[in-house]
């Protein structure tokens, strides 16, 4: 793979990453992200500075992580037992 050194801005200030070429599209669109939340709050919110806004948009995403987390599980637990029904259905039809 290869790499690929880039700047991204966020929150004004600049961050020099090296990252996978074919992921820098992605990277930037992150950004693009994390600025609008972050002009979003600032419309919303009292802030003292940046960094609470900052704070405000890694909770939102924090916690959005963590409920597709869980719903991906609560998927996957199903699909486990759906596929183990259909497992057991298909032995008892080899038994005979």
């Amino acid at each position: 793979m290869e790499e690929l050194s880039i700047s991204l801005p966020i929150a004004e200030r600049s961050y020099r990453l090296a990252i996978d070429k074919e992921h820098e599209e992605l990277f930037r669109s992150a950004a693009k992200l994390i600025d609008k939340r972050i002009k979003d709050y600032s419309g919303s919110y009292a802030y003292k500075d940046k960094q609470d806004l900052l704070a405000m948009v890694a909770l939102e995403y924090a916690t959005g992580y963590l409920q597709n987390d869980k719903l991906l599980s609560e998927k996957e637990i199903l699909w486990r037992e759906k596929l183990l029904a259909i497992d057991q259905a298909l032995d008892e039809q080899c038994k005979f």
